[in-house]
């Protein structure tokens, strides 16, 4: 297959090698040159390509492998906020929930009910603040004008509402509760895919496994992982976007990360819940521990906020303490508590937290900010940096404003707060697709099943994994997975139970070596 018979918006080894090739070839420099395949990179790529800008991505290892697959997987209203008088970020949280809900990516987010129990042993104090803030919550809803059918009003449940939606719940001394609603991804991982695919709908080139050096404002040496070749690359504005990384190729940027950890465990220890079992965390009025339904019949429990200062590791790992710490948590509102032996996995993110305190203030990372940062260093690169999943595109807008500023380029105006991403349009027949295959990719689930070549493409790649042997042939053609582990860790997050990935690598090697002889 030639550059000219990629379809648009397919990553594949085709497509990654046609764009290596454009950009080593490249006699005049890009318009912009993105450093970083997590949201907001993947975000800024898409937000510069659809304005008209010649914009390549690059990624050291693969899409969103870093902090942007190790959320919690909610679009969140920003109603923890409030509670800390960050009213600005509350408010721009609620906005970009309603924008990505309603019109980016409306078939990769839904309702996810979120109960706070009341016992006849819970404080007034505790109690009273869960229903003040779920008002405001309302408010924060009605102003960004999201439709009571996206996102219901809160109400007062009774105990027998409460133990429908959350059936491991425990009943002794339960009063009711109080239910919200905020936005659930399917996946956080399958976002970031979206967008850097829709993204090189509008002419990105989004290259994986290639690592950045020697950047400057003006440009950087590349390498492409998987073969070895390096040469260079010259951008009229370059946007460093590596998260957590930032500051290894900005050393200018202060970041100080916070690890979030969840557990892994099957959704019928807890009885199948459709709500999120909502508990405070000690005698706090801002932060919770989260029993969240997931795809895969899996449930996860988060999330701790802990320091975690020194090298930033590719894959964090949480500590003993904050997996006791979540069960404990956690047990206060179960019948059945869990035990150890619940946990199928875990895994830990690394929040990078832009640093403002002053020298000798003691701040705990779950007091520091949530605001984002776009600063230009002395070579003229420019970092964005914090902020939060739900914010990503209004991050990449600021970023791809001050390079165009910067750097005088010609550009269009932003228009991604009512640019859909691929699957999110369109009215397809889906009978008779797995209902799980139609959640991770909307409008665009038959296609899936139509390009497929993979013998029995609808059959699961494994006894009790509910991803199909097409899903699994798809990551490659049309997902850029390059290897095995991008499969089975990003884009299916079979990964995340090691027994799981252990039934399906097999399968999943075979077909990927069938698609792909020469890059797995």
């Amino acid at each position: 297959m030639t550059a000219e018979q990629i379809p648009a918006g397919a990553l594949s080894p085709t497509s990654r090698r046609a764009g290596l090739n454009e950009l080593r070839s490249r006699t005049e420099p890009l318009d912009l040159l993105v450093i970083g395949g997590g949201v907001t990179g993947a975000g800024v790529a898409l937000d510069a390509a659809s304005r008209g800008l010649s914009v390549a991505l690059v990624e050291a290892r693969d899409l969103a492998f870093g902090t942007s697959r190790w959320s919690s997987k909610l679009i969140h209203g920003g109603l923890r906020y409030l509670a800390s008088l960050d009213v600005g970020i509350a408010k721009e949280s609620a906005l970009e929930r309603h924008r990505i809900m309603t019109r980016i990516a409306p078939h990769l987010v839904h309702a996810l009910p979120q109960v706070i129990p009341v016992f006849t042993d819970s404080p007034r104090k505790a109690t009273t603040a869960a229903r003040l803030g779920m008002l405001a919550g309302d408010m924060l809803r009605h102003n960004a004008k999201t439709p009571p059918e996206v996102l219901a009003r809160s109400r007062r449940v009774s105990a027998t509402e409460a133990e429908a939606l959350c059936p491991g719940i425990r009943t002794d001394g339960l009063r009711g509760a109080v239910v919200a609603h905020d936005g659930q991804l399917i996946d956080d991982a399958r976002f970031v895919v979206a967008l850097a695919r829709t993204a090189a709908v509008h002419g990105a080139i989004i290259s994986t496994y290639t690592r950045a050096t020697d950047v400057t404002g003006e440009g950087a040496t590349l390498t492409d992982v998987l073969t070895g070749a390096t040469f260079g690359v010259r951008a009229h504005a370059v946007i460093n976007a590596t998260g957590v990384w930032a500051g290894e190729v900005d050393r200018t940027v202060k970041l100080r990360p916070s690890r979030g950890t969840h557990l892994v465990v099957d959704s019928q220890s807890l009885g199948n819940p459709t709500g999120a079992l909502t508990v405070p965390l000690g005698d706090s009025i801002s932060r919770y521990v989260f029993a969240l339904p997931q795809q895969l019949g899996r449930t996860y429990i988060g999330l701790t906020d802990e320091d975690a200062p020194g090298p930033i590791p590719d894959e964090p790992q949480p500590s003993d303490g904050e997996i006791t710490l979540l069960l404990d948590t956690i047990n206060k509102a179960l019948a059945r508590p869990l035990t150890r032996d619940d946990i199928q996995g875990v895994f830990a993110g690394l929040r990078p937290l832009v640093e403002e305190v002053g020298p000798g203030v003691s701040v705990s990372t779950a007091d520091l900010s949530r605001k984002h940062l776009v600063a230009v260093g002395d070579s003229g690169l420019i970092t964005v940096v914090g902020g939060k999943l739900t914010t990503y595109r209004e991050m990449a807008e600021q970023a791809v404003d001050e390079a165009v500023t910067r750097s005088g380029l010609r550009a269009g105006p932003c228009h991604t707060s009512e640019l859909p991403l691929i699957g999110a349009t369109g009215s397809p027949d889906t009978s008779g697709l797995p209902d799980s295959l139609v959640a991770r990719f909307g409008a665009e689930a038959p296609h899936v099943m139509d390009v497929a070549q993979v013998p029995d493409a609808a059959a699961q790649i494994a006894p009790g994994i509910d991803v199909t042997r097409a899903e699994i042939e798809f990551a490659i053609t049309h997902e850029g997975a390059c290897t095995v582990d991008d499969i089975l860790a990003r884009r299916t997050r079979i990964a995340l139970v090691h027994k799981d990935a252990d039934l399906a690598r097999d399968a999943v090697t075979v077909i990927a070596r069938s698609v792909d002889p020469a890059g797995v």
